[in-house]
């Protein structure tokens, strides 16, 4: 908790006008007994009219001013815990981003939604708090029990009695709450994996009939969210009767002691009735006290899960002496390269060894698992390799810096992603600066031109949330031609053409050559028709490199490819 107000310090001069006029509220609401008191023991005794509408109109005038200070209070609080949450949120969303796919992956994204959101809540509700009641608590405690004592120091005695009582029930409710707080933000990562899980599987689940089950697992986790919850509530409503039973008790003691002591003519009717303003002060400010207390440790919690992400430090870093990249050339060289996944007991890839020039087409070919997606990711660096090295024009890719690395590749992913906007939006993700005629050229080459014409407004037509009114084929060549659009030196097609015919596969092929003349092509691809033309063919197989050579060659001389051609052939003869 104490790593996260470190973020308060842009606004110090917004909490120490807080304090200040929580301060003066107080002073202003513990001065209004002492009034009430002149009123009573010198008006009304002395039937004094004129001190009574006097002392009536302070009261008046302290207590319009006490309201007013309270809402200046209230507004600048929220403004600073409303600054406070942003400022953490953008922070967090920003170090996130620097994550590679390995630290993403051991958190999860459901986690991560859940400590943007709800948990950065839990921290900026108690920041909240905090300025509005844990600096006006301390300051109307001291300030009731002073005041009380002046009124008359033999009754505090009570409050050595009701202090501790009311002091040992919050120790032992927020004893027993504090360890649900995580548990109850632990069930909340849960539900929303779940709810996360479903939404994006909708179609898988209803294909299959699931959706009973889903509902049953739905429902169980969240039960035991129901359950944690409810547990919770339990305790901390336990809290307030004791509360109240120790304040009624506490009065009724005032009272009972006070009479007395009036009776017996030590003390005067108004110091009875200023003391119980201060008593319930007094326990009052205890009651806000216990709130914090309570309400503390599951920020607690949730700061922790926060911290957690921000000490989380990516295993992909920039070298502290950064490289220059070439601007022209775009030769790719894979010495040796080695990989496995963390916790994995084999290799996803083992010895790999190539050269992709540029002009030329090199195709990726294997079997499902054989690593040729994991192959591509290693060249952004979503991951980094366990053994060899990786080179762009000689120069090792863990010696740019990642932008720049970055820069000089289009990334055509395997599940093509789409973002809400337009089409024309979506193509200038990864070159801003484009004409409308340069993203139509690129959607053209991806032969894309003519479904987006046929739409209404064209290039500036909306794209629904994870492109939604799209159909696969058509994400598949929107996300071509977004890097297209691109203009890099490296392109990597991730199987990107699978959901495509045969007809338009070819068409693309044709259009990517005239295209992409000048730069390094790597498409990784599931059918041999895809691969045919390209001019070097790298067959994996479990990782390793089973044969290296155009189609012809590998037909002679590599048993692999020549049993994958096989099993295609003889699925087009059965179709």
């Amino acid at each position: 908790m104490k790593n996260l107000l470190t973020y308060i310090k842009p606004y110090k001069w917004q909490v120490g006008l807080v304090l200040l006029l929580t301060l003066g509220g107080i002073l202003l609401e513990l001065y209004l007994p002492t009034l009430m008191a002149d009123v009573v023991d010198i008006g009304i005794v002395n039937g004094d009219i004129g001190y009574i509408l006097q002392i009536g109109v302070w009261m008046i005038v302290c207590s319009i001013l006490a309201v007013v200070l309270t809402v200046a209070v209230t507004f600048f609080a929220s403004k600073v815990a409303l600054g406070f949450g942003r400022d953490i949120r953008r922070k967090l969303f920003v170090h996130v981003e620097h994550f590679s796919l390995q630290e993403y992956d051991k958190i999860g994204a459901a986690s991560l939604i859940t400590r943007t959101t709800n948990d950065i809540k839990q921290v900026q509700d108690v920041v909240n708090m905090m300025l509005r009641m844990m600096t006006r608590a301390p300051l109307m405690l001291v300030g009731g029990i002073i005041l009380a004592i002046s009124r008359d120091a033999v009754l505090s005695l009570i409050f050595l009695a009701a202090l501790p009582v009311l002091g040992g029930a919050i120790w032992l409710i927020s004893r027993r709450a504090i360890p649900l707080f995580s548990e109850l933000q632990k069930k909340t990562d849960r539900l929303n994996l779940l709810l996360r899980e479903t939404l994006i599987g909708t179609r898988v689940v209803r294909a299959f009939n699931r959706v009973s089950f889903e509902k049953a697992r739905f429902n169980e986790a969240n039960q035991q969210f129901r359950d944690t919850g409810i547990r919770v509530n339990r305790i901390l409503a336990s809290m307030f009767p004791v509360m109240m039973i120790v304040m009624n008790y506490t009065n009724i003691a005032i009272v009972w002691f006070g009479a007395i002591r009036i009776n017996a003519g030590e003390m005067q009717v108004g110091n009875l009735m200023a003391f119980l303003q201060y008593a319930m002060m007094i326990l009052f400010s205890l009651v806000m006290l216990s709130m914090a207390f309570v309400m503390i440790p599951r920020a607690q919690a949730s700061a922790r899960r926060i911290n957690e992400v921000l000490q989380m430090t990516s295993d992909i870093q920039d070298p502290d002496e950064v490289a220059e990249g070439s601007d022209k050339r775009g030769v790719l060289t894979f010495k040796h390269v080695t990989f496995r996944y963390p916790g994995a007991e084999k290799p996803a890839l083992e010895s790999v060894s190539f050269e992709a020039k540029p002009g030329e087409t090199t195709a990726i070919i294997g079997s499902t698992g054989a690593g040729k997606s994991t192959l591509l990711q290693l060249i952004p660096r979503f991951y980094d390799v366990e053994n060899g090295s990786i080179e762009i024009d000689g120069v090792d890719i863990r010696a740019l810096a990642q932008q720049t690395l970055r820069h000089k590749l289009g990334y055509v992913p395997q599940k093509a992603s789409m973002f809400t906007g337009t089409i024309a939006a979506n193509i200038r993700f990864g070159n801003e600066e484009i004409s409308d005629e340069e993203v139509m050229a690129a959607l053209e080459t991806a032969q894309a031109g003519e479904f987006v014409r046929e739409r209404e407004n064209g290039i500036h037509a909306e794209i629904a949330q994870a492109g939604a009114n799209l159909s696969g084929g058509q994400k598949q060549r929107l996300s071509i031609a977004r890097a297209l659009a691109r203009k890099p030196q490296i392109y990597l097609f991730d199987d990107s053409f699978s959901a495509l015919d045969y007809k338009t596969d070819a068409k693309l092929r044709q259009a990517l050559k005239e295209t992409t003349a000048e730069a390094t092509i790597l498409l990784v691809a599931q059918r041999v028709s895809t691969v045919v033309d390209a001019d070097q063919i790298i067959v994996l197989d479990e990782g390793k490199v089973a044969g290296i050579g155009t189609h012809e060659e590998l037909l002679s001389n590599c048993g692999v490819y020549q049993e994958i051609v096989a099993s295609q052939q003889s699925e087009e003869e059965s179709a």
